[in-house]
């Protein structure tokens, strides 16, 4: 059986394994990051997660499962993910940084058949490990070895994972203040840093340290505009949600025992639609 969200909240292991995954996450963004750019924001990776399933999705003998840039934006609207120009707008970027490319340049334009290259599924696949060897830790189980083994299951999973994603209320719907940092550009990324450099042994702490201390060096790293992620921080100050021990800039960051729970309940939730979809996914296969 999966893991439920609230299993996996309460787990002991569940801090550091979402610590390490964060790490991953960061990595990759270090490694790829223009692509990470791509899906900066929570829509914008919701939006990737669109693209990809109807990716694969597609039924090479059945032209009406090509994904076209009117498929896509019809998925996104009736899932009330963004608007038609915000779809649009993504899918031409999309093409424009290779993350996805035609297949043909014939006839109407939104009719083009188009597909997720070949790197960017690669780079999504570490995103896959990340969430599998998480859940792993959690219970002990084997879900990545069980992924290596058939790497070409990600077919099935992914889409899987994308339908759990969008019919989710607390990946949707976050508290406040994880919903400020969702509408920044690298809000996740932002959010990983602080959390994957808290001691666990300090989680229960009213005011958790972290390991940030320059809002100038965290905002260069991210290329973030240094403005604009010290505006967020203070919105997210205004709230109790953040704050510094001692002088701002010169001491460590806190974040809020609040602030920390909202994050690790969208962690939970997320890790459950992946559980789930693994679950459902390899034991269709093992049936079949």
């Amino acid at each position: 059986m999966p893991l439920s969200a609230e299993e996996i909240a309460s787990h002991p292991a569940t801090l550091r394994g979402v610590q390490e995954q964060s790490r991953a996450l960061i990595h990759i963004y270090e490694t790829s990051p223009r692509l990470a750019a791509v899906f900066a924001t929570q829509q914008r990776w919701l939006l990737g997660h669109v693209g990809l399933a109807l990716h694969f999705r597609h039924d090479p003998n059945d032209r009406r499962t090509e994904m076209t840039v009117a498929r896509f934006i019809e998925v996104v609207r009736r899932n009330s993910v963004a608007s038609r120009n915000t779809a649009e707008a993504f899918v031409k970027e999309m093409l424009h940084y290779n993350v996805a490319e035609y297949l043909s340049t014939s006839g109407d334009g939104r009719a083009h058949p188009l597909r997720v290259t070949a790197a960017t599924i690669e780079t999504f696949t570490g995103w896959i490990h990340a969430h599998l060897r998480t859940l792993d830790r959690i219970d002990g189980g084997s879900r990545l070895a069980t992924f290596l083994e058939r790497p070409d299951m990600l077919a099935k999973l992914q889409p899987l994972i994308c339908d759990g994603l969008l019919a989710s209320v607390p990946v949707r719907e976050p508290q406040q203040t994880f919903s400020l940092f969702i509408w920044l550009n690298n809000g996740g990324i932002v959010m990983d840093w602080l959390m994957s450099g808290i001691d666990p042994e300090d989680a229960n702490l009213e005011k958790i340290p972290t390991s940030v201390i320059s809002i100038g060096e965290f905002a260069h790293w991210l290329k973030l505009s240094r403005t604009h992620l010290a505006r967020k921080l203070h919105d997210a100050e205004v709230l109790g949600s953040i704050g510094w021990v001692g002088q701002r800039g010169h001491s460590v960051m806190w974040v809020s025992r609040q602030f920390f729970e909202e994050y690790m309940a969208v962690q939970a939730a997320k890790l459950a639609i992946v559980d789930a979809a693994f679950a459902t996914c390899f034991s269709t296969a093992s049936e079949s």
